[in-house]
């Protein structure tokens, strides 16, 4: 389900702390990646078996409080237009404020589904005082205290029922690439190269806006949908706020598609936002390919694009096992080639191994290289198979599979991609009870 959730509010109300519960984490959600610094961004999450992407608002505005107010307008009308769902915040010890009232009347005129989180709602009294909020006219409102967390599961029985109504899908049996990447890397030029002018526009989906377009391609006996994002909208002067619009729609792309294209500029390389959707990617099990666009404006010598591969692979360890690929948007120089690409990673994704072959090749590996004893235990692992989820999954069956250490699972899942190719498709790895 391509569900985007974000929460928004006005600084201090509890909107990261309600986040991180949400995630179920109290840690950055990107950790050790070079040159991130803002890692409150987007995660995942998951209520009664529906998934859904957050996205915390608070982690894009700076500056002065009239800049301030300014940002977290633009923002609330971005959630409005961009978002399945948001969760607006206000504090129960400031009572309601002139820029909560400005919020709550943005969101009413928004057609989204809004439900009303009164934060810090951790005593009787407060609770007496937070009846006011209802004047506020959300008949979805709920009394919480992010720290502490009473009060969040009616918040999240009720988004997830609020998801639930809201999920149209494009036809399922089509690949669905996503063109990801920063503002002015050339993802209207790569869309436009490779679908001339003859944009089809397939569908209105629910919760896309105007201009996330939903391209059929339809040639040279290959058939698939493009998402693009490009088209970034022209009033957004402030950095920030063109950072955080672009940040929710590559969300939203990611979410729908089955595998990635992310173009990253040639001049600079990798930055930290491409990092972010890069880890995003992984962590929805999406297919990757990463394209290095502009590669007609870099000077070359003889082992300029080795040396950009490998530089590049060291910045997307540990999971660097994805296909590269050197273009140029305006040139059109290997476009093809990218697309051939991204179409056998959709294929790998959904590759079905058999148990016996699995079980000669890994159990082989296992043996070769045993799993380290813990705590005294020896562990054996006696019979390997994937399970029947949409991507590649691996049950590995074993006495003790709470003593597997992390190093171990990175083995096994090393031996996988060298004898079964899952070039850019993240794949997972369980162990289970014997």
């Amino acid at each position: 389900m391509n569900n985007v959730v974000a929460i928004v509010g006005r600084p201090n109300v509890g909107k990261s702390t309600l986040y991180n519960r949400l995630l179920g984490t109290q840690q950055a959600i990107i950790d050790n990646l070079p040159g991130v610094t803002r890692d409150r961004l987007y995660g995942t999450s998951e209520w009664n078996g529906v998934g859904f992407t957050v996205i915390d608002t608070g982690g894009f505005v700076h500056g002065s409080d009239d800049v301030f107010e300014a940002a977290i307008r633009r923002q609330v009308k971005i959630a409005i237009d961009e978002a399945n769902a948001i969760i607006f915040m206000v504090d129960v010890t400031t009572g309601i404020t002139d820029i909560d009232e400005e919020i709550a009347h943005m969101l009413r005129r928004g057609s989204k589904p809004v439900l009303l989180a009164v934060n810090k709602v951790d005593n009787h009294n407060r609770m007496l005082e937070a009846n006011e909020f209802w004047s506020l006219g959300f008949d979805e409102t709920f009394f919480l205290s992010s720290i502490t967390g009473s009060g969040s599961g009616e918040l999240l029985d009720c988004l997830v029922e609020k998801l639930g109504e809201d999920s149209e899908d494009l036809d399922s049996d089509l690949p669905k690439f996503a063109v990801v990447g920063q503002p002015n890397v050339g993802k209207s030029s790569l869309t436009n190269a490779l679908l001339g002018e003859e944009r089809n526009i397939v569908t209105d989906i629910a919760g896309t806006t105007r201009d996330s377009i939903h391209s059929r391609y339809d040639k040279y006996d290959k058939t698939f949908f493009l998402i693009d994002t490009a088209g970034l909208r022209k009033k957004s002067k402030v950095h920030e706020d063109l950072e955080f619009y672009s940040v929710i729609r590559a969300v939203r792309a990611v979410e729908q598609s089955d595998v990635c294209l992310l173009l990253i500029d040639a001049i600079p390389g990798i930055e930290s936002q491409d990092l972010h959707v890069f880890q995003l990617a992984i962590k929805r099990k999406k297919g990757i390919v990463i394209l290095v666009n502009k590669w007609d404006l870099v000077d070359k010598e003889t082992n300029t694009a080795k040396e950009f591969e490998k530089n590049l692979r060291e910045k997307l360890a540990p999971f660097n096992d994805v296909p590269i690929v050197f273009i140029s948007a305006l040139t059109r120089q290997r476009i093809f080639k990218a697309i051939d690409i991204a179409l056998e990673v959709f294929e790998k994704r959904k590759k079905r191994i058999k148990t016996s072959e699995l079980n000669e090749v890994m159990l082989k590996a296992i043996e070769k290289y045993g799993p380290p004893a813990r705590k005294g235990r020896f562990i054996k692992i006696k019979y390997v198979t994937q399970l029947p989820t949409k991507t590649p999954t691996f049950a590995f069956f074993c006495n003790y599979p709470e003593y597997v250490k992390k190093s171990y699972r990175q083995y096994l899942e090393n031996q996988l991609r060298k004898h079964f190719d899952f070039t850019g498709v993240p794949i997972s790895i369980v162990f289970r009870k014997k």
